[in-house]
């Protein structure tokens, strides 16, 4: 019974992530002609299944989620055709693991799923001399160096225990002053947790994250909806904090080898600049705040 629900779960999932793709790729994008009236937004069935090489019927029947047996080729090709980028092909291969009863093999066995780290890992985060933590794949903060407690102290006015950035982002008020471009960071947030649901899809804690935020927020569930997906990598990110003010940081991410649920960010600003000096002031700030910011007991 058990795999007869996740074979249908899985289903489901295929089908609205290649709708959803479907949906965003224009007709111009893809090099064809636009003449006539469109029902649907972005590409038809019949004009994906010809960009891909291969009759309606067997796209369609794709579309509805069977994806066991399906070759890599094909796989490429459905990519090629709608466009994916590295997220969503890696989104896309897990889905047919997972149709395939294989995705538990190819994945590194997991241990059970833990709200601390270890000691040897916070003193790695506490020799970082800029701001650095480490979440979980749905997005719990589990630790973080000084710095990195002080950038985020808004986010551990959270009372419900381990801070989470799902919760913070959707459900606390002071998030839209953290977030100066609250829609990206948002937009990030939800595309994570979902690339999280395509690596581990039986994790119990992030089913009811989701399922906690779709109840509590119509902008989280909309996002949800979307079935967008990202990988953690490098890019630029702006915070605005209540002490030092505006901070455009550089981040890079790396997952840990011996923990492979976690990440690791470190945050670093352009030397010489504005935010450089703002994260000075925030490391005196954060000297004079140790006891309100030092790791609590969990």
């Amino acid at each position: 019974m058990r795999r007869t629900v996740e074979t249908v779960n899985n289903r489901a999932e295929v089908h609205d992530f290649l709708t959803s793709r479907r949906a965003k790729v224009t007709p111009e994008q893809a090099g064809l002609p636009t003449a006539g009236q469109r029902r649907v937004p972005g590409l038809r069935r019949t004009e994906v299944a010809s960009l891909a090489g291969m009759s309606v019927e067997y796209y369609a029947k794709l579309e509805r989620g069977q994806l066991a047996g399906v070759s890599p080729g094909v796989l490429e090709a459905v990519a090629r055709a709608l466009q994916l980028d590295d997220a969503e092909r890696a989104h896309l291969l897990r889905l047919a693991q997972q149709a395939n009863g294989s995705g538990a093999l190819l994945r590194p066995t997991r241990k059970p799923k833990q709200r601390t780290i270890r000691p040897s890992l916070q003193w790695s985060l506490d020799s970082v001399t800029a701001p650095a933590i480490v979440v979980n794949l749905r997005q719990d903060l589990l630790a973080a160096n000084l710095l990195g407690r002080a950038m985020y102290s808004d986010v551990y006015t959270d009372s419900a225990g381990v801070p989470n950035f799902g919760r913070f982002t959707f459900l606390e008020p002071l998030a839209r002053r953290f977030y100066p471009n609250w829609n990206l960071a948002a937009d990030m947030l939800v595309a994570n947790l979902r690339t999280a649901a395509g690596v581990d899809p039986h994790d119990k804690g992030l089913h009811d994250l989701v399922g906690e935020l779709s109840t509590r927020s119509d902008e989280f569930r909309r996002r949800w909806g979307a079935h967008n997906v990202r990988i953690h990598g490098t890019g630029m990110k702006t915070f605005h904090h209540h002490v030092v003010g505006d901070l455009e940081l550089a981040y890079e991410s790396m997952e840990l080898r011996a923990e492979p649920d976690l990440v690791m960010t470190i945050y670093t600003a352009e030397p010489d600049s504005p935010t450089a000096q703002a994260l000075s002031l925030l490391a005196s700030w954060a000297a004079t705040e140790t006891s309100t910011l030092s790791s609590p007991e969990r």
